[in-house]
């Protein structure tokens, strides 16, 4: 089942780590804050996904599963 990655803009800090972890999903703007593309994370992604949500030094990342349709 695809997961969707979702960012709170309010806790990140800009540390550039889920931008290492996932960088087919995640690139990283001029301040090393995270910019995501389609943040739809593919099943085959999930592992490094849920990683990359787990090491976030201030847990910015959350994976949610996407809504049906």
């Amino acid at each position: 089942m695809d997961q969707q990655l979702d960012i709170d803009w309010t806790a990140c800090q800009g540390h550039g780590l889920c931008a290492e972890l996932l960088p087919d999903h995640l690139t990283m703007d001029e301040w090393g804050y995270p910019l995501a593309g389609d943040t739809r994370i593919p099943a085959r992604t999930v592992r490094r996904a849920r990683r990359a949500a787990a090491d976030c030094p201030v847990l910015a990342l959350k994976l949610t599963p996407v809504p049906a349709g």
